[in-house]
């Protein structure tokens, strides 16, 4: 898939004065611009529709209200998204499961005995696929991952984002962002394989 070239019109000197002394034109240009992003973006993290439309509303709001606090550094879109990732985080604070042991370690683990063999091979690369063919399955492991995992996930691996950008939004360093994607992806085959399993059943 073709990388997204970056919007000129809100890269520019001009853009960012009109955007600082509330030009409704502009701000008009940049929700016409990124509203289905971010919407698109929310429904990836998890949120049904409404509380999707709810999610990107406050996202716009804090936008305007602290316009000045944009000061060009990155590109708008970065800057939107790390307040659509952080307004996201407020909404699931009080259902928050990440952590600092995530169990997918424990998972990963009991794959392999002391000597580092395989103790519960992977299925292999055909099955994977085969399984992977039901959407359904796959949102609702997506939809399982935690918030930091399945944000980094979708940016990166879905929305195809930069790794520079990913990093700017969820402030993270690339080691970091690594890892979380790591995990995901972890996360998501054992999320397959053992849902496709038991259909077999």
């Amino acid at each position: 898939m073709k990388r997204r070239e970056k919007e000129p019109q809100f890269t520019t000197a001009e853009f960012l004065e009109r955007l600082r002394r509330g030009d409704k034109a502009t701000l008009d240009d940049l929700v016409d611009a990124y509203t289905d992003h971010l919407l698109r973006g929310a429904l990836g993290l998890g949120f049904v529709a409404d509380e999707s439309r709810e999610l990107v509303q406050n996202v716009w709001l804090r936008f305007v209200a602290g316009v000045e606090k944009f000061e060009g550094r990155s590109h708008v879109r970065t800057f939107l998204f790390g307040m659509l990732f952080n307004t996201a985080r407020e909404m699931r604070r009080e259902h928050k499961h990440d952590s600092t042991h995530d169990p997918i370690d424990d998972v990963l683990e009991q794959r392999f005995d002391q000597n580092g063999c395989w103790t519960a091979p992977p299925i292999n690369p055909e099955q994977f696929l085969n399984s992977a063919q039901t959407m359904q399955l796959i949102k609702e492991c997506i939809d399982g991952l935690p918030l930091s995992q399945r944000m980094a996930f979708s940016l990166r691996e879905i929305d195809e984002h930069g790794s520079e950008d990913v990093c700017e939004i969820l402030k993270v360093s690339s080691t970091n962002l690594g890892v979380l994607v790591f995990r995901a992806r972890n996360r998501l085959r054992e999320c397959i394989e053992r849902k496709s399993n038991s259909e077999d059943h």
